[in-house]
């Protein structure tokens, strides 16, 4: 095997739309080459052979997605994963309300199975085990799916596609409703994706996904939710088209605060899409997500946004105060690497994933400490990085501010709070 092979299978580029096939796709942000957002660094002796690849988005004048076209392997990026979705109590109180949701709205009982693509730690799951529900999990990185196990969920560490929704039908029969969480952005082949859904669908049941939403991103100047694992960045228009491509139809749209603003579909087998989802649709086109010279209005704002947020770094520099960061999410990742923020300005991080704490943030090296650690050494500032729980943040760290702490929140403009 020559040397080449291995960077071969890990980097790929597209060169069709995943929705449509077009090709006509023209590049409007690039964040340049970036580390992989959930690769943290173990010792110093790793900082200087870390891979970095192209992070571009391009959009598709044909349907109007938003989407990457290099590639990471799967298998690289998810199959020795360190996000947990248990870790936070804003996604816990969304998981419960979710299942609740579910149940009510689809009438599910005892003999009804749900199935979760990209399951993690079981957490939604076993939501859904609450209410008396045979629940299976599909998560391809082995060392959370057996966090799950461990939990009393069900669940099978592989990535899902047409092939295994067969198998699983097989195995446990039809779902009467098929979940995925920040998932579909994810996958590469969207179409296979979505039909290996359908596939194992009961035929009354529904396949109910969350993405997060590209108006939403547009808007709130959300360009840290750009990384190398979502691949798409889906509007009620282009989730349309997807279902149409594979045979189903959206049954109702909801629009859901969650991950800075997030789409949940309902798609099954029926005769058209419902009005909702044509009304959001029609609201979509008025806003001007079809329209390229947006997305080209997004990319300028997100430069004059790293402006912004080092001359409120530097600032606090030149003044003596100091700076800490809260969280070591992916999207902070992002935003770290594309404004260049190094230990100079930002000495550490504090998080309150344990598999997070004593590393180093990919591209920065941020060292990463456990989420006390804010309150012991108390900084004058801490930078939140998962802005989308800031609330969540600043409630737990009431003792922090109550000793004089203030808290950074840096999209869609960097604002002291």
């Amino acid at each position: 095997m020559t040397t080449s092979e291995p960077e071969r299978k890990v980097h790929t580029k597209r060169t069709e739309c995943r929705v449509c096939g077009g090709q006509r796709l023209r590049m409007f942000l690039s964040l340049g080459p970036m580390p992989l957002a959930n690769a943290f660094l173990r010792t110093p002796d790793e900082f200087e052979t870390e891979p970095r690849f192209p992070l571009d988005v391009y959009f598709c004048e044909d349907c109007s997605l938003a989407q990457l076209l290099d590639v990471i392997d799967p298998a690289t990026l998810f199959r020795n994963y360190i996000y947990v979705t248990g870790t936070s109590a804003t996604i816990a109180a969304h998981n419960r309300e979710y299942a609740r949701t579910v149940v009510e709205t689809l009438g599910l009982g005892a003999r009804d199975l749900v199935v979760e693509i990209a399951s993690n730690d079981g957490s939604l799951l076993r939501c859904f085990q609450e209410h008396g529900v045979r629940t299976l999990g599909i998560e391809p990185a082995r060392n959370i799916a057996e966090q799950a196990r461990a939990a009393g969920v069900d669940t099978v560490d592989q990535f899902f596609d047409a092939g295994l929704a067969r198998e699983v039908r097989a195995g446990y029969g039809p779902a009467k409703a098929i979940i995925g969480n920040n998932v579909l952005a994810h996958v590469d082949e969207t179409r296979d994706f979505l039909r290996g859904a359908k596939d194992l669908l009961a035929e009354d049941g529904r396949v109910i996904i969350e993405v997060p939403e590209v108006r939403e991103m547009i808007q709130r100047l959300e360009y840290d939710t750009v990384y190398h694992e979502h691949l798409c960045y889906f509007s009620a228009t282009t989730l349309m088209r997807l279902c149409d491509a594979v045979g189903l139809k959206l049954a109702r749209v909801d629009r859901m605060p969650v991950h800075g603003g997030s789409l949940r579909i309902w798609a099954g087998v029926r005769a058209a899409h419902s009005e909702d989802a044509c009304a959001l649709a029609a609201e979509e086109r008025e806003l001007g997500l079809g329209d390229f010279g947006r997305y080209e209005r997004f990319a300028a704002d997100a430069a004059k946004n790293r402006e912004a947020i080092l001359a409120l770094l530097g600032r606090l520099k030149a003044e003596g105060k100091t700076v800490a960061g809260y969280g070591a999410p992916a999207k902070g990742n992002t935003l770290l690497n594309y404004c260049g923020i190094g230990v100079d300005l930002l000495p550490y991080t504090v998080d309150k994933n344990p598999m997070k704490v004593g590393l180093y943030t990919p591209g920065m090296h941020i060292p990463v400490l456990p989420a006390a650690a804010l309150a012991e050494r108390r900084p004058d500032y801490a930078l939140i990085l998962p802005w989308n729980i800031a609330g969540e943040i600043i409630e737990q760290q009431e003792a922090y501010r109550r000793a004089g702490g203030r808290f950074i929140v840096p999209v869609p403009e960097p604002k002291v709070i």
